[in-house]
């Protein structure tokens, strides 16, 4: 049995590969999970507002949230509330007394002992030493410096702080990896709930009939929607269908006919879509945080057997061969026509076999181990 104190992202929502990883640990473990406490100062938006307020009534109504917030978390789910990016030693102190009162308390009524600290946000770095933690753990997930909406100074600034205190670092990616120092740092690469996405699943009754080209997470500003929209208008008899929450301009694809955006949908759901278009895409611009990312719809899509179409990236490199890379719309074009019909689901499902979350979380939990 490992102890846990878990600063990640908020629980819940679309999971992040620290909530696959956690919820696959091997074992009985106690985990005190500890909803995010930011990565950029707010800003005078309504938008920040809402989430200063809604996480403060969090905090405000018990060291626990309600139920309904901890849904399949591995243990209690807090949310407290500090100075967001502090940079006076005041106000990190300030923050590590708050942290040691709020996080501490539930910690000790779940009867934890001398637990592994494990931060996958650079944030939380002023709650080390205040926990009576054994060890200290950084799960590098993201590359901070080109995240976007976050403070990319005042992140790397705890990041660095981060590695050098830490005493293992898990990178997702070699690139991530490369950062921090070799002798304490071990790639961890992503897995994939092979159970949820190779089970069989009806086809959802919103995904349109015909030749579909379909996308799922977030439409940020990493996309390349004037390839979707320049693709999209070369093939007006297919559907392009997107899922997920809008967080850019998209205005280059949203008013095409043949362009289909159905809005966020539930983890569990997505092999409803998934196992069902006749593509899925990939369409990634090239800059820092693509070629530092190891995107979880990877393995995904693989698992769910059907045919990708995808622009170049690192991490996409070991899986090359089981996926049609394109960088202009004539390529997009070429590869959704060529590949279509391929019907090769197995080899697909077969070149992620090895890759699960159960898999994944071994390797973390022999590594803490070692501890």
């Amino acid at each position: 049995m490992t102890d846990l104190i878990v600063f990640g992202e908020d629980w819940g929502g679309h999971p992040s590969s620290t909530q696959h990883l956690i919820s696959h640990l091997p074992g009985q473990n106690r985990v005190v999970w500890v909803n995010s406490i930011g990565l950029r100062r707010p800003r005078l938006t309504l938008a920040d507002a809402g989430r200063a307020l809604r996480k403060v009534a969090q905090a405000i109504g018990g060291t626990k949230l309600p139920a309904a917030q901890q849904h399949d978390a591995p243990g209690p789910v807090i949310q407290p509330v500090i100075v967001p990016m502090a940079r006076s030693a005041p106000l990190r102190a300030l923050n590590r007394a708050l942290l040691k009162r709020k996080v501490g308390g539930a910690v000790r009524a779940a009867g934890l002992k001398r637990p592994i600290l494990w931060i996958s946000l650079p944030s939380a770095v002023d709650a080390i030493g205040s926990l009576e933690e054994s060890a200290v753990v950084y799960y590098c997930g993201d590359d901070f410096g080109a995240l976007a909406g976050v403070d990319h100074a005042r992140c790397l600034e705890m990041e660095a702080e981060l590695a050098r205190r830490a005493d293992l670092i898990l990178a997702a990616s070699p690139a991530m990896a490369a950062r921090f120092p070799a002798e304490k740092t071990r790639v961890l690469p992503h897995g994939v709930d092979l159970d949820l996405f190779q089970t069989p699943a009806p086809r959802a009754a919103d995904l349109p009939e015909g030749k579909v080209a379909g996308f799922y997470g977030t439409l940020a500003e990493w996309l390349d929607y004037d390839l979707i929209a320049a693709t999209a208008k070369r093939l007006p008899d297919w559907r392009f269908v997107f899922i997920g929450h809008v967080a850019a301009d998209i205005s280059a694809i949203s008013g095409l006919p043949n362009v289909t955006l159905l809005g966020p949908r539930p983890h569990a759901e997505l092999p409803h879509y998934a196992q069902h278009w006749s593509i899925g895409l990939i369409p990634f611009l090239d800059n820092a945080q693509i070629r530092a990312s190891n995107p979880l719809k990877l393995r995904e899509y693989l698992a769910a057997g059907r045919p990708i179409v995808a622009t170049p990236f690192p991490a996409l490199m070991p899986y090359a061969e089981h996926v049609s890379i394109a960088t202009t719309a004539e390529g997009f074009v070429e590869a959704l026509i060529a590949t279509s019909g391929d019907r090769n689901t197995q080899v697909r499902r077969d070149a992620v076999a090895g890759e699960s979350w159960d898999a994944r979380a071994a390797q973390a939990a022999a590594l803490m181990a070692e501890l």
